[in-house]
């Protein structure tokens, strides 16, 4: 009976985290579709729409797994899926997309501006980390920083004319009134496959016997990258490789400070909290993964097939060794 129990509570564990990235998947992909559908109805810049609503509906699924997990008393997992996020970006969401077409670059002052911004977004929560924690007070610092970060991006590079609808946008949403009832259903999606998904977290990290943080760090933030993924790989076929770069530097940045912003104000995150494991092992990947990252495109401007395979190899070895390291433990 018992075994059957510790079975059953597997399958459906399994399930819920199943469920909740398929949800999250399809809730994200509706609500960015209707947003730039809206936007663009009402003239809006497709800068403003690139970096308003494209950047926040692609970290949607994020934002609310990480604001739940914190408020059901589960730090860990806000802050594994945005530090595994950021990882995933770089080391498997570019690594995949440079195998399929080599990503070169100009290495304009735009770029080195967004990539030192990453950087110091990085470090900035590094320290708050450190000093204590996340703070509602700097949360609220955080999304304000964000917000004037879009707003210089945009004032900086000028208006431009608004796209008219397309004939794809057309054939999505014939009316305002259903483009509307598309966002709030791909919204409704994403809170709660944002919830199956923590469920299935907390279920899964107590049958394995690791910290909740694991479990964010590899399966939830692998699935929120999905995402990501398949944008990059479309945009690389196109050979937009300024988008897949542009849509990596602006996740990664969103992911610090919108996700992380939004969930200590919510709910304040203490560094006493959550695993140990974050401040001592996993945070220091994630910058060294964002160093490696920027050294490279500053230096090569260009990320080959050879350095996607190192990256993509490197994402697989650091998920085996945070499970092996915690389950020997």
């Amino acid at each position: 009976m018992n075994s059957f129990s510790y079975y059953d509570t597997t399958v459906l564990s399994l399930g819920a985290l199943f469920l909740g990235i398929i949800m999250l998947i399809k809730g994200g992909g509706w609500a960015v579709d209707a947003g730039v559908f809206i936007a663009n109805r009402y003239g809006v810049s497709p800068l403003i729409v690139g970096f308003t609503i494209i950047a926040f509906g692609t970290s949607l699924p994020e934002l609310i797994v990480s604001v739940i997990a914190n408020l059901q008393g589960s730090p860990g997992i806000a802050l594994g899926n945005v530090l595994g996020s950021n990882i995933a970006n770089i080391l498997m969401v570019l690594g995949c997309t440079s195998l399929i077409s080599v990503l070169s670059i100009k290495v304009s002052r735009t770029l080195v501006r967004d990539l030192i911004f990453m950087m110091l977004a990085t470090i900035g929560l590094i320290a708050l980390l450190y000093s204590g924690g996340i703070s509602r007070l700097a949360g609220f610092g955080m999304v304000a920083i964000l917000g004037s970060y879009i707003f210089y991006q945009y004032k900086s590079m000028g208006h431009s004319e608004p796209e008219g609808n397309g004939e794809s946008d057309e054939i999505l949403f014939k009316n305002d009134s259903f483009a509307y009832g598309t966002l709030l259903l791909g919204l409704i999606c994403i809170a709660v496959g944002a919830e199956f998904l923590v469920k299935g977290a907390q279920v899964s990290a107590g049958l394995i016997g690791v910290p909740e943080s694991v479990i964010a760090l590899s399966i939830i933030a692998f699935g929120t990258s999905l995402p990501e993924l398949s944008t990059s790989i479309i945009a690389a076929r196109k050979g937009q490789s300024e988008m897949v770069i542009g849509n990596i530097v602006g996740s990664n940045v969103f992911n610090i400070l919108m996700i992380l912003g939004f969930a200590s104000l919510s709910k304040p995150i203490s560094s006493g909290d959550f695993a140990a494991q974050i401040l001592n092992f996993d945070i220091w990947i994630t910058l060294l993964v964002s160093m490696c990252f920027v050294f490279i495109l500053c230096m090569f401007g260009r990320i080959s097939r050879f350095t996607g395979s190192l990256f993509f190899l490197s994402y697989i070895i650091y998920n085996i060794y945070i499970y092996v390291a915690n389950i020997s433990a």
